[in-house]
């Protein structure tokens, strides 16, 4: 995994849902002041139905203390349409089902589910700032206080 103080590359497009719209952006764009992007598995299941509400009851705060918050898993766009609905999302979320963002990170890692080994994101989350550079990382992300832990993360950063 990246270290704090690296810079990722920036230079990959994804697919997000902002305000209801679809739209592909390069993931430099979505810095346009520091970001915090939330990394999780899939939409509607119980652990990752927890972080986003978490967030989605912190979301003001994220945006007051001047940082776009961001959601990132493999489903579509139109799975996060309706799950943004569902719990009343306001911030963006962000579709990757080749994991650019795991592997600029260095953060896909080796899961096992079923008796099945496979590759993908870690539920982690990284502040990052407008330049790329990685502010802060938080590892392995408490589902149910994930907003409370990123609020202490910023509030260390100053």
């Amino acid at each position: 995994m990246i270290e704090t103080g690296k810079k990722i590359d920036t230079n990959f497009t994804l697919k997000v849902v902002e305000n209801g719209e679809e739209k592909e952006v390069s993931f430099s764009d979505l810095l346009s002041r520091p970001a915090i992007v939330s990394v999780y598995m899939r939409n509607n299941t119980s652990g990752c139905d927890r972080q986003n509400q978490s967030l989605a009851e912190h979301q003001n705060w994220f945006d007051e203390k001047g940082y776009n918050l961001i959601a990132l898993s493999k489903d579509t766009c139109g799975s996060h349409k309706n799950y943004a609905e569902k719990f009343g999302i306001n911030y963006i979320l962000a579709s990757d089902p080749d994991f650019k963002f795991a592997e600029a990170t260095g953060s896909v890692v080796e899961k096992k589910m079923y008796g099945k080994t496979f590759n993908a994101p870690s539920r982690s989350a990284f502040v990052i700032d407008t330049d790329g550079t990685v502010l802060g990382i938080i590892e392995k992300i408490d589902t149910k206080a994930h907003a409370e832990e990123l609020k202490k993360l910023v509030e260390e950063l100053g």
